[in-house]
C-alpha cells in the first residue's frame, strides 16, 4: 500500500495540487487538512494532478466532489489532469448519485390522495388487528367462564386496588373542582335572572348524566390505561410474554382478563364517588354564593332529579372501562422491541381511549334521548 500525500504549490495566481498514493477513506484527513487553508489564499485557478494517484475509493471521490463544488461556489476554475478513466467514472458516479438524492429530497412530497389512501389502509388494518384482539379476548373469557376455577380472582382484586381504588383520591378531587367551577360560573348567570334555585337542576343533570362519567373515564384513561400499556409493553420488550407462552401460560388469561374485569367492576364505584364529589362542590357554591342552604338544596334535588339520571351515568361505567382497558392492553401488546415504542404506544393508548370514550358517550346520549330516558 502506497502512502497518500498531498503536495500544494502556488504560482502566479494558480494552485497546483498533486495527489500521490492511495486516496481512500483512511487517508481523507490528509486531504481535508491540506485543503482547509487554501481558500484563504489568492488564486483564480486550481489544477489537480492525479498522475501519481494509484487508487481512489468512493469515499475519497465524495470528498473530492465536495471540494470541487466549493471551488465552483467561489467562482474558481479548476482543471483535472492525468485522471484515468476509472477515476473519472468514480467521480461521475458520486456526482450522479448525489444529484439523484437531492432530486428525491425535493420531490418526495406525497400526493394528497395517496396519503389519504395510505392513512385509510393503515386505519383499516389496525382496526382488523384490534378486532382480532377482541375476538381472542372474548374466546378466552368464554373458556374461563366455562371453567370458573381458572378465573384468577387474586389478580382481579389486585388490579382493582391498583387501577381503581388508588385512583379514588384524584377522581374525587377532580370532580369536586369541576363541580365547583361549573356551579360558580352558572351561579353568576342565574343571579342575574333571580333563578338561583335552578342551580340544583343544572348541577344534578350535568354531573350525574355526563360530567362525572366522562371525567372519571378521562382520568382513568390517563392514569390506569397508560399504566396498562407501559406495563405490558415493558413485559413484551423483556420477552416475559414470550416466556409465559413457552411455559404454557395464556397471556390473555393472566394479563388481559384480570385488568379488563377489574376495571369494569370498579368503574361504577368511581363514577359514584365522582357524582358525590361534584355535587358537593355544587352545594358549596350554592350555599356561599347563592345563599341556598344544604337542606333546601337536598330537598330540591330529591324533587326534580329522578333516579334514572343517576343510573344513566352508572350504566356508562362498564362500557367506558371496557374501552379503556382493551385499547390500553392492545397498544401494550403492539409495542415493538425498543423503549421509544413504549412512549409512543402509551400516548396513542391514552388518546385513542379518550376518543373512544367520547364517541361512546355520544352514542349513549343519542340512544337515551330517543328512548326518552
Amino acid at each position: 500500500m502506497k502512502a497518500f500525500t498531498l503536495n500544494i504549490e502556488q504560482k502566479d495566481g494558480e494552485l497546483l495540487l498533486k495527489l500521490t498514493g492511495e486516496f481512500t477513506v483512511y487517508t481523507l484527513s490528509i486531504f481535508q487538512t491540506g485543503t482547509s487553508e487554501i481558500f484563504h489564499k489568492n488564486f483564480s485557478n486550481v489544477t489537480l494532478d492525479a498522475a501519481q494517484l494509484s487508487y481512489m475509493d468512493s469515499a475519497a471521490a465524495l470528498v473530492l466532489k465536495d471540494f470541487l463544488y466549493k471551488l465552483e461556489e467561489k467562482n474558481i476554475s479548476y482543471t483535472l489532469q492525468n485522471m484515468t478513466q476509472t477515476f473519472e467514472d468514480t467521480l461521475d458516479l458520486v456526482r450522479t448519485k448525489s444529484f439523484a438524492m437531492q432530486q428525491e429530497s425535493y420531490t418526495k412530497a406525497t400526493p394528497f390522495l395517496q396519503l389519504l389512501g395510505e392513512k385509510t389502509f393503515h386505519f383499516y388494518t389496525e382496526f382488523l388487528y384490534f378486532l382480532t384482539f377482541l375476538g381472542e379476548m372474548f374466546s378466552v373469557f368464554a373458556r374461563t367462564m366455562m371453567a370458573a376455577r381458572s378465573l384468577r380472582i387474586k389478580e382481579i382484586f389486585f388490579e382493582m386496588n391498583e387501577s381503581a381504588i388508588k385512583a379514588l383520591g384524584i377522581i374525587a378531587l377532580t370532580s369536586f373542582l369541576v363541580g365547583l367551577v361549573v356551579a360558580y360560573q352558572s351561579a353568576y348567570q342565574l343571579k342575574i335572572y333571580g333563578a338561583n334555585i335552578f342551580i340544583v337542576d343544572m348541577m344534578g343533570l350535568s354531573i350525574l348524566r355526563e360530567l362525572a362519567p366522562m371525567l372519571t373515564a378521562i382520568v382513568i384513561a390517563g392514569r390506569s390505561g397508560s399504566a396498562y400499556t407501559a406495563q405490558i409493553g415493558a413485559m413484551k420488550i423483556t420477552q416475559e410474554i414470550d416466556a409465559m407462552k413457552t411455559m404454557g401460560f395464556d397471556p390473555f388469561a393472566f394479563l388481559v382478563l384480570p385488568r379488563v374485569i377489574a376495571l369494569m367492576i370498579t368503574m361504577p364505584l368511581l363514577i359514584f364517588i365522582a357524582d358525590m364529589a361534584g355535587m358537593f362542590g355544587g352545594i358549596l357554591v350554592a350555599n356561599v354564593d347563592l345563599k341556598i342552604s344544604f337542606d333546601l338544596f337536598v330537598q330540591r334535588f330529591s324533587e326534580v332529579i329522578a333516579a334514572k339520571h343517576f343510573f344513566v351515568g352508572i350504566v356508562k361505567g362498564p362500557f367506558f372501562a371496557f374501552l379503556i382497558a382493551s385499547i390500553a392492553i392492545y397498544q401494550g401488546l403492539r409495542v415493538k422491541d425498543d423503549t421509544q415504542s413504549i412512549g409512543f404506544n402509551t400516548t396513542k393508548s391514552v388518546v385513542e381511549s379518550i376518543f373512544a370514550v367520547i364517541v361512546c358517550d355520544a352514542l349513549f346520549s343519542i340512544a337515551f334521548t330517543n328512548l326518552g330516558i
